[in-house]
């Protein structure tokens, strides 16, 4: 019996029967791509993300008008005490001049009568004009200014008229003797300066 012989390639290599269980020649095997083993979590969409970024801004602002609103109480709080602590130190400076300036009234008055007197009261005088003389230095340095308005026109805010005279060639409401003189303390009045007006 003659065996057939299988023609060979170009090799010399003849072509083997395909083995149980090979693809046919010439047949590709197609990969399966495997699944994903677990879905990603789902990520936020841009409309999300822009709901947030404005909900944080808007509580940002809040917080910031928060510290403001705080900051500006603390300011007025501060002006509030430095004004109140000014107030009480005038107040108390002013009860301090109003009881004072019976003194000064006092003084001025024993200089007015010792004018012309005799000779030995001359030294009496004198040392009463230094007192008045440190007096109002001193005085003058925490504010006080004094009101003398003979001769000036009558101002309600500043004068309190105590009469009425007829006086020839003087303009009718003319300050024609101070009775008491009167007193500003920083600008305000401490006393108003007594006064008879021409009519």
């Amino acid at each position: 019996m003659v065996k057939q012989k299988h023609p060979k390639d170009g090799n010399g290599r003849g072509d083997a029967a395909p083995v149980d269980g090979e693809a046919g020649s010439g047949s590709v095997v197609d990969e399966v791509a495997e699944p994903a083993s677990a879905a990603e979590p789902e990520a936020l969409c841009p409309p999300d993300l822009e709901m947030e970024l404005a909900e944080a801004r808007a509580e940002v602002a809040s917080h910031l008008d928060d510290v403001l609103r705080a900051r500006a109480e603390l300011e007025n709080l501060r002006k509030r005490a430095a004004r109140d602590v000014e107030n009480a130190h005038k107040h108390g400076l002013e009860r301090f001049m109003t009881e004072l300036l019976p003194v000064k009234d006092s003084v001025e008055l024993g200089l007015s009568v010792a004018d012309g007197a005799e000779p030995d009261a001359e030294k009496l005088r004198q040392g009463l004009e230094l007192t008045l003389k440190l007096f109002e230095s001193a005085s003058e340095k925490f504010g006080l200014q004094e009101l003398n308005p003979e001769g000036q026109s009558f101002d309600p805010e500043y004068h309190q008229a105590m009469s009425t005279q007829d006086a020839a060639g003087v303009a009718p409401g003319t300050v024609i003797t101070v009775v008491q003189k009167g007193y500003l303390l920083n600008q305000r009045l401490l006393r108003p300066a007594m006064v008879i007006v021409a009519q």
